[in-house]
């Protein structure tokens, strides 16, 4: 008998999940429902297989949602985290498991009693971050504490860039997921992390100017700005007691001083939109945001405005995105300068067809082990093969088809709202993980400590 599979939503993190499905369909005997707004975009090796539908699915439909969910054993949502919601309300009220790469939200954490007394399993946060970071994370955790060790630091990176063959322009990045979430990180709150036991906060307009350096062996050297909030994952993690607990995001070295140009012009804010935005030239966009003069040129205000020279490697940053062109034109209507800086940086840093991606993961664990401290380091890189089969898609899509694929087979059975902190989640998904090449490589060196090599701000 075939057991139904509903994914929502197939947009660019899908392509690895999709193909998962499509090589164990006749031996797990699978029948897979594929519901998106657009089907046409869904290749025809899905819609010409047997063990394979595609619809068409408006989310907002509830009918028309509620009878795909009804149909299906197990539904997997990779829409947008917003959306999640009114699908796992449909799985309550049809008894179906549920699985979604996204943050837990404090709508979906109201189910969680509804969800046990029915058996459901919940699984969210299993992509790449967060999912192969929590899994990777507590593997090494819970190894250190079997063995009787005690954590005093723990320091966690994820970057999604453009692989070294295809990094050619001179911010040495390029969109590998969703452009907006990349152009309001940060935003909406301070960031905030522990370190040798003292809370530490960094302001929005100056979390882009408080970085710190990795070395990756292989890949060189990378920086690293401040997640929003380091410490929820403190109990989650059984660290309540920890000295050091810092997350943050990965950039090749120079990306985090130049976007910060940004910042200070105020070209991120989501707040409020720009009347008659459409048809702005960028030129005149920018100009917005710049003092009145007479005389001098767009150009030279910003630069006087930022204090930039004209032979300083940012100055050339910001002329490789044509920022200042009378020609290009932003065709978003009553946008908000972080819409329309989207809109701009999209003409540049879309990946090409042959471009790859590049995810790279950082761990650090600082332990106590029979008086002695200890330190692992442990890193993950994987490139992509193309802008279709991205290194993003493939880390956030896997997780999420495999831990799928247990719990229709019974391997994942605690059930209410969860994310993957369990040896029964993390063990079996991080194991197939390695034969797609998804391995981080681990290296006991000496313990060093919490050692930012911060810039100043």
């Amino acid at each position: 008998m075939l057991r139904k599979i509903l994914i929502t939503g197939a947009g660019k993190s899908t392509s690895y999940l999709l193909d998962y499905f499509l090589e164990k369909a006749i031996d797990e005997q699978l029948h897979v429902v594929i519901a998106d707004l657009n089907p046409e975009t869904i290749p025809a090796k899905f819609k010409n297989h047997s063990n394979f539908a595609v619809i068409k699915l408006d989310i907002f439909n509830t009918e028309k949602r509620q009878k795909a969910v009804q149909e299906v054993d197990i539904v997997v949502s990779m829409l947008p985290a917003h959306m999640h919601i009114n699908i796992a309300k449909d799985c309550i009220l049809f008894s179906k498991h549920l699985v979604t790469a996204s943050y837990v939200s404090d709508e979906i954490k109201t189910l969680d009693k509804e969800a046990k007394e029915k058996g459901l399993v919940f699984m969210n946060e299993i992509g790449l971050d967060p999912g192969i970071d929590h899994m990777s994370a507590m593997q090494i955790i819970d190894g250190i504490k079997k063995k009787g060790g005690k954590m005093i630091l723990f320091e966690s990176f994820t970057g999604g860039l453009v692989a070294p063959e295809s990094d050619n322009n001179l911010w040495n990045y390029k969109f590998t997921w969703n452009p907006r979430n990349v152009v309001v990180a940060g935003q909406g709150g301070t960031a905030q992390f522990i370190q040798e036991g003292t809370y530490k906060y960094i302001p929005y307009h100056k979390l882009f100017r408080r970085t710190e350096f990795v070395d990756i062996k292989g890949y060189g050297k990378f920086e690293v700005y401040a997640n929003r909030d380091s410490l929820k994952y403190r109990e989650a993690y059984g660290l309540n007691d920890i000295l050091t607990l810092y997350r943050g995001t990965m950039r090749r070295v120079g990306f985090s001083k130049a976007w910060n140009m940004f910042v200070q012009l105020g070209l991120t804010d989501d707040s409020y939109t720009i009347e008659n935005s459409e048809g702005m030239a960028y030129r005149e966009f920018v100009n917005l945001f710049l003092p009145y003069s007479p005389t001098d040129s767009v150009e030279l205000k910003l630069r006087y405005y930022l204090k930039i020279d004209q032979d300083d490697i940012m100055w050339e940053k910001l002329l490789e995105l044509d920022l200042f062109s009378a020609d290009k034109k932003i065709a978003l209507k009553n946008a908000t300068p972080a819409q329309i800086l989207q809109n701009i940086l999209e003409d540049s840093w879309t990946l090409a067809d042959e471009d790859k991606d590049m995810i790279v993961m950082y761990h650090k664990f600082g332990y106590e082990l029979n008086g002695v401290k200890k330190q692992i380091d442990a890193n993950m890189v994987v490139i992509g093969e193309n802008r279709s089969h991205t290194a993003m898609a493939k880390t956030v899509g896997l997780p999420v088809a495999i831990a799928t694929l247990l719990i229709l087979n019974k391997k994942i059975t605690r059930a209410g709202i969860q994310i993957p902190l369990q040896e029964e989640v993390y063990t079996p998904i991080l194991k197939e993980l390695e034969a797609y090449g998804i391995i981080f490589n681990e290296e006991e060196v000496p313990y060093l400590g919490y050692n930012p090599n911060t810039v100043a701000s």
